[in-house]
């Protein structure tokens, strides 16, 4: 069989997990089946990326909800 050839050398996969490591926070959840493509639609409709889709949905919604109330 053929080797899958990786865009990224060793060095630069290195370097990217220890900066993810370092500064992000990963956040998973699941949904109904079926879902997932609603959102995917949406997002692509908007030209974000589904994570970038539910970023600003919540920022949206922390902006409308939790800081008016405070």
């Amino acid at each position: 069989m053929r080797e899958k050839k990786s865009r990224y050398t060793e060095a630069q996969n290195k370097a990217t997990q220890a900066y993810l490591k370092k500064n992000m926070e990963q956040v998973r959840f699941w949904v109904k089946q079926g879902e997932k493509r609603h959102y995917q639609e949406a997002a692509a409709a908007m030209g974000l990326s589904m994570a970038q889709f539910f970023l600003n949905a919540a920022d949206e919604k922390i902006e409308r909800e939790v800081v008016k109330n405070e």
